[in-house]
């Protein structure tokens, strides 16, 4: 439990509550199956080496019936600790499914997929040689027989449909798709066909990138495999931004992105300020220099 340290004011209303609870079990419900509970409160002061201490203490020496985690970084680095001897375990900041370690999928570039199914098997084993866990390709039903082509190989495809950005030029620039009806390329009902022929060309998963949300939400709920947003509304199994949008480094400004941070104007006056000083001469300084 972080009672100090950056994570100290959530910690120690946690700390509180925990101990109310057990106070309560203990004191009018008799404990557990005639037991009394003890609670055993660690500061970990949100410093993962701390936390691995404590987990492995708990196991080791006191030989706890249940551990309970704080942040994700502790919980990640407890986690082997925790699974070797079996104890159950509570982390307050996410579950075991998402303290995996995540999928690495790896996109295959233009041009090394359009061509042909053979071409494109041949990119995504060399992606997997790479390191890839997964490779991702943009396309609805004209890339059905390629998706096939590669999960026949046994390796995971990830699809995309939708606004495509592989296909930014022919959709003229990034405008919404399946805004209208129809079964061309950008068309509502041609978005669902996109969806069904990704999903039974064996996909694991679907990027749904730049379409009005009630379509989003349409799609995943006649899916069994997960739906990525971007673009897409809320209803989607899952989201994901350009990190450059979420860090603001980009200039350009899109509807569906929002900036967490102002990075770009900072890196800028940062570098501003550097430049500044070697031109005016007090960078570098004596502090700064070896003797």
């Amino acid at each position: 439990m972080n009672l100090t340290g950056p994570a100290s004011t959530w910690g120690q209303y946690h700390a509180k509550g925990h101990q109310d609870y057990f106070r309560y079990v203990n004191e009018i419900k008799g404990g557990v199956a005639g037991r009394q509970l003890e609670l055993i409160l660690v500061d970990t002061a949100y410093k993962v080496p701390e936390a691995v201490s404590a987990v492995r203490k708990f196991a080791q020496q006191d030989k706890v019936d249940m551990i309970a985690t704080w942040s994700a970084g502790e919980g990640m680095n407890a986690k082997p600790i925790i699974k070797r001897y079996g104890i159950p375990a509570i982390n307050y900041s996410t579950a075991w499914e998402i303290l995996e370690p995540p999928i690495d999928f790896m996109y295959l570039p233009f041009g090394s997929y359009q061509v042909s199914p053979q071409q494109a098997v041949e990119s995504s084993i060399r992606l997997m040689k790479e390191g890839a866990e997964c490779v991702k390709l943009e396309g609805g039903m004209v890339m059905a027989d390629t998706i096939e082509a590669i999960t026949r190989v046994d390796i995971p495809v990830m699809g995309h449909i939708g606004l495509t950005p592989q296909s930014y030029h022919r959709m003229g620039g990034h405008k919404v798709q399946g805004k209208t009806s129809g079964f061309e390329a950008g068309g509502r009902e041609r978005l669902l066909e996109d969806a069904h022929a990704v999903e039974q060309a064996g996909a694991c998963a679907v990027v749904v990138e730049g379409v009005p949300r009630d379509l989003a939400q349409e799609i995943t709920q006649k899916l069994s495999i997960p739906t990525i947003g971007i673009g897409a509304g809320p209803d989607c199994d899952g989201q994901v931004l350009v990190l450059h949008d979420v860090l603001g480094l980009s200039e350009l400004t899109l509807k569906f992105t929002k900036r967490y941070a102002d990075l770009r104007n900072e890196a800028i006056r940062a570098t501003e300020a550097f430049i500044s000083e070697v031109r005016d001469g007090s960078w570098p300084d004596d502090e700064h220099s070896f003797h």
